[in-house]
């Protein structure tokens, strides 16, 4: 199992928070740092700082040396294809390639209205997420001269440089250049099965129980077979909550101090609790439990949602115990 720390930032992290965050997960042994893109503060109380995730990444590429960065996930409301392509470039090229991208739809309403950022319905977006992963893929991958014509996007004549980093283990494009990993991550619809079956490289699945993981990834493989694609050449990983404590009085304050953290959006310890069949949560022993469930389930890597980043400690504990 391969892990990666996911942060959430809206919740009001400053720049120099995500800075020491990555950085302990850097020292930590961390493969790889995600963070949201959003610019509404939630879970929690509404109205709080919140930052760019390109922005941010951007000064995280320069200010790390060996974690993978990425976004999980970009909508495609927010910017448009072509700038993100280059945005994304920038910053792989800062970060020397070490750059994994995500890319959604889209769903939270309220903080593209207060910004003047359209927001159609989830067909129109899911028909822009197709789009962007096209133009995407073809802007670095495709050779010169490519053209696209889509409902969104027009393409005419392209000529993107520079490509992105070129370094091991990195996809490569009928061109010969290679590009970030693409991820897809979403509930596991129909549609998003068939998105990540035909543009993606990994699939990350949200809020999932290792026994519906099971079911969506299923699903994958299907998708997959119905466009010849080998099931095997698609990622798969899990993006869990994750609250972990070296005995069951760690545990017991590390909630207190989510629920605190949440405020109004969560209840008691019942709130916690219902997330227990899809949360890595409790002491060590239930940790690695959990893991080895999602494994048993196919998933190849872990997206431990950390909801208390402030607090290192747990990130130190996250590495020891699961690693």
């Amino acid at each position: 199992m391969r892990f990666a720390l996911m942060i959430e930032p809206q919740q009001g992290l400053t720049y120099a928070e995500q800075l020491a965050i990555a950085q302990r997960a850097e020292a930590a042994g961390f493969e790889s740092l995600f963070r949201s893109d959003h610019y509404q503060s939630f879970p929690g109380p509404s109205g709080e700082p919140t930052t760019d995730a390109w922005a941010v990444l951007a000064g995280l590429a320069r200010e790390t040396s060996t974690i993978g960065l990425g976004a999980l996930v970009s909508p495609v409301t927010f910017r448009y294809a072509g700038n993100l392509a280059k945005v994304v470039t920038t910053v792989d090229e800062m970060s020397g390639g070490r750059i994994e991208f995500g890319l959604g739809a889209g769903w939270n309403d309220e903080e593209h209205s207060q910004l003047g950022l359209p927001f159609p319905e989830i067909g129109e977006r899911a028909d822009m997420l197709e789009e962007h992963l096209a133009v995407l893929r073809g802007l670095w991958g495709e050779p010169d001269g490519w053209n696209f014509r889509g409902k969104h996007v027009t393409i005419e004549g392209s000529k993107f440089y520079p490509k992105p980093v070129d370094v091991a283990g990195r996809p490569h494009g009928p061109n010969g250049a290679a590009r970030p990993r693409l991820l897809i991550g979403g509930g596991g619809t129909k549609r998003s099965a068939r998105i990540a079956a035909t543009y993606a490289d990994e699939f990350n699945l949200s809020s999932s129980s290792p026994a519906l993981a099971r079911e969506k990834y299923a699903d994958l493989d299907a998708a997959c077979m119905a466009i010849g694609r080998d099931p095997k050449s698609l990622a798969r990983s899990t993006m869990a909550g994750v609250l972990i404590g070296r005995d069951e009085a760690e545990v017991k304050k590390r909630k207190a101090d989510l629920l605190s953290a949440f405020g109004d959006d969560a209840g008691g310890e019942d709130w916690i609790d219902a997330r227990e069949p899809r949360w890595i949560l409790g002491t060590p022993d239930q940790a690695r439990a959990m893991v080895d469930r999602f494994a048993e389930a196919g998933a190849e890597r872990l997206m431990l949602q950390d909801f208390i980043p402030r607090d290192l400690e747990m990130i130190d504990l996250m590495a020891e115990v699961l690693f």
